[in-house]
């Protein structure tokens, strides 16, 4: 009996031994190939940010050595100067280096981008380049050539020593300081430079762009959990001992308030408030959206009712789009006759019945203004209007408040209308007549 059981269950466990080999051995080999694959790809673009920082270091070069009245040199040298920059940057974002420190390198290449993007793309003939900016130039040079002999060598210790990344990437996974790793070393020195180097005065069309929206530059007296219960009460409608509010981010500059409200419509209201002031600036009904019954129009107006209801004024529609059986709206804020659109927010509407399940309004807290003064229009809107494509066919015209690519607010006349068969609103500056912006507005998912 022993034997004839042994004669059948010995192949058996014969073949499933075979098989788990074999199994085992396909993904350990699929493993080392992705390994491999993963390896390749942060080897490829370590080279060529090392590459790309050498050339940056040239252009840089190249530009400064032309005479000051090249305009057209000045131009394509910038023009490079940005392209590898960016280059650099995607090379960077390639490398696993999100646990090691490498900030203050990426956000040194993200300011020269953009200051040698914006001095390109203007006219360089009316405004050339500044004795100042020709002195940022100077120190980009140096500093990027110490950066791009810091990384070269970096790469001679990795094709010396055959470093892996991997291995690199395993030391930054413990994240302890004491482990030795020259690609993590190297990378760490660069960055180190880097943060010692001294503040350039960009500009306040670069430096906008950096500056930081914190809580503390809002106005108003912290707040405590007690208020902002009350605060969260009046807004929901809410007995405010059902609420529970919760602190975010203590001791950092993004100090918050989380109000909680379950509810017995299979959801929760959620509310965030800035700790200065105690204003809102997130609303979030989680409730479950059935089937879509309510039309455009109808929560449009439920949407435009909301705003009111909570106090928000002289708030425009300005977008609508539907997604399924939710509606988002965006609305800027009109004051008199001009909207002003860094001053924005969206509200959701669930289209089952109309009411508003959400809405973000942080762009609005941190830029609603009560004092802003709108400069006055240099030209008419006849004026800008000769401005546009003579195939343009206009539906509208109207004064708007913009941030442009500088980040700096100007006046322009919005014009919508259509053109090549798509609907465009086209931002014509107020003062200049030169096209601040473009946009394409898509088709609503509407169908109703």
């Amino acid at each position: 009996m022993y034997k004839r059981l042994s004669s059948v269950m010995f192949p058996i466990f014969a073949v499933l031994l075979i098989g788990a080999l074999v199994w085992g051995y396909q993904e350990n080999q699929e493993k080392n190939a992705i390994l491999i694959k993963a390896e390749n790809q942060y080897q490829r673009a370590f080279h060529d940010l090392s590459f790309h920082m050498d050339k940056l270091h040239s252009e840089i070069g190249n530009t400064l050595a032309v005479h000051s009245s090249s305009q057209g040199m000045h131009r394509k040298g910038l023009m490079n100067v940005w392209r590898l920059t960016s280059e650099a940057q995607n090379e960077i974002n390639q490398l696993p280096l999100g646990m090691l420190p490498f900030n203050e390198t990426e956000e040194f290449l993200s300011r020269i981008s953009k200051f040698a993007y914006q001095a390109s793309m203007r006219d360089l003939t009316n405004e050339p380049l500044s004795k100042k900016e020709m002195g940022n130039l100077k120190t980009l040079y140096q500093n990027s050539s110490e950066i791009k002999n810091s990384l070269k060598e970096v790469q001679q210790k990795v094709l010396a020593d055959r470093l892996r990344w991997m291995d690199a990437e395993t030391v930054m996974a413990t994240q302890e300081q004491t482990n030795d790793n020259s690609i993590v070393d190297g990378f760490r020195t660069v960055n180190k430079k880097v943060k010692d180097y001294p503040e350039l005065d960009w500009g306040p069309s670069v430096s906008n762009m950096f500056t930081k929206r914190s809580v503390k530059k809002l106005g108003g007296m912290p707040v405590s959990k007690e208020q902002i219960q009350e605060k969260a009460a009046k807004f929901s409608n809410v007995e405010s001992g059902k609420i529970q509010v919760q602190e975010n981010g203590k001791g950092t500059d993004w100090e918050s308030y989380t109000a909680t409200i379950q509810h017995a419509r299979n959801g929760k209201l959620m509310m965030d408030f800035t700790r200065n002031g105690g204003k809102l600036i997130s609303y979030s009904d989680t409730r479950t959206v059935g089937a879509k019954k309510v039309s455009r129009q109808e929560a449009m107006k439920q949407a435009d009712q909301f705003l009111v209801n909570k106090g928000y004024k002289d708030m425009k529609a300005v977008n609508y789009d539907e997604f399924g059986n939710l509606a988002n709206l965006t609305y800027v804020h009109k004051q008199g006759d001009t909207l002003i659109y860094p001053e924005k927010m969206s509200v959701r509407v669930g289209l089952d019945t109309g009411e508003v399940t959400g809405f973000q309004a942080s762009d609005y807290v941190y830029e609603h203004n009560d004092k802003r003064q709108i400069p006055k229009a240099k030209l008419t809107a006849d004026q800008a209007r000769k401005k546009l494509n003579s195939d343009f066919k206009e539906n509208y015209v109207r004064k708007s408040l913009i941030e442009n690519e500088y980040s700096k607010e100007v006046l322009c006349y919005e014009f919508g209308g259509r053109i090549n068969g798509s609907r465009y609103r086209i931002y014509i500056n107020a003062d200049t007549g030169m096209e601040e912006a473009v946009e394409e507005i898509k088709p609503v998912n509407a169908t109703s």
